[in-house]
């Protein structure tokens, strides 16, 4: 019997395998989540060198794989054993090898959830194509979470390939048929280009950035246009409950931008996961009033 045809026999082997996965490849989330925006910082600073016809920047090879990862308080070079998903965080007691200094919390948290999430997705899809589309999904959108919160950016490296992923996935019928898929793809970035222009036009400000556009339209490149409302709706009560709780008790000033990135991957996990039997129950208490 193949490794393959062990997963499929056996769905507890299969989740097993898929926390475990979750819980590596969200170490290195917390890469991407880390680096990414500087790779993208650097990259703008060398475009507009050439642009001003400057010297070129000339920086040190930076990338999600060099230079090696280190303590960002004592550089000290963080060793494999030291680099082993939330076990290596708890021996150390949530410090520093090197310098004492406190670990950031939110490096298990990312890989925590990573796993739960996996985990669950290999539950509730069982093992096939669905599965696999379902974590590549869950992957991007904790990624794309973590740095929207951090600098209200949604690169586009994530957005866009994640988008033709979608369609990819969905040309046998993943999560919808190709024919859904596309109009999400469309009616998604549509939507919130839309609501872009409706408030910049009353209202001579920037309601939300492009990179949310293009992140609803993903979301509705995996699921079809049939979620978008659903996706809509979810993100933003949440949105709207959280921005409120930050004006009203933290004193989050109402000028202070609340990325909306967030909001959007959340409504987009509970759509993967229960927006077919949300949207019908839905349908069901309409069709009963």
């Amino acid at each position: 019997m193949s490794f393959l045809e062990l997963l499929q026999t056996f769905p507890a082997a299969f989740i097993g395998v898929c926390v475990i996965l979750g819980l590596m490849v969200g170490s290195f989330l917390n890469v991407v989540i880390h680096r990414m925006p500087k790779m993208l910082e650097l990259g703008w600073r060398q475009q507009c060198a050439e642009l001003l016809s400057q010297e070129p920047v000339v920086v040190p090879t930076y990338n999600l794989v060099i230079p090696r990862s280190t303590c960002p308080h004592c550089n000290h070079i963080i060793s494999a054993r030291e680099n082993i998903p939330i076990v290596s965080y708890l021996l150390l007691r949530g410090k520093c090898k090197g310098c004492g200094a406190a670990i950031s919390l939110r490096y298990p948290i990312i890989e925590a959830t990573s796993a739960l999430l996996c985990g669950f997705a290999a539950w509730h899809f069982g093992f096939g194509w669905a599965a696999a589309g379902a974590l590549l999904l869950i992957w991007a959108l904790l990624a794309l979470t973590a740095i929207d919160f951090d600098t209200q950016l949604l690169p586009d490296d994530i957005t866009l390939p994640l988008l033709w992923a979608g369609l990819l996935f969905n040309l046998n019928g993943a999560f919808t048929n190709l024919y859904s898929a596309v109009l999400g793809a469309v009616f998604g970035y549509l939507a919130l280009w839309s609501v872009y222009w409706m408030f910049k036009l009353v209202t001579g400000k920037e309601g939300m950035g492009y990179g949310d556009f293009k992140l609803l339209a993903a979301l509705g490149a995996w699921l079809g246009w049939q979620m978008l409302p659903l996706i809509i709706l979810l993100s933003s009560l949440v949105g709207a409950a959280i921005g409120i709780t930050l004006i009203v008790a933290v004193k989050h000033g109402r000028n202070i931008p609340i990325p909306f990135g967030p909001y959007l991957a959340g409504g987009g996990l509970i759509a993967l996961f229960w927006g077919q039997s949300l949207t019908q129950n839905y349908l069901r208490l309409l069709s009963a009033s």
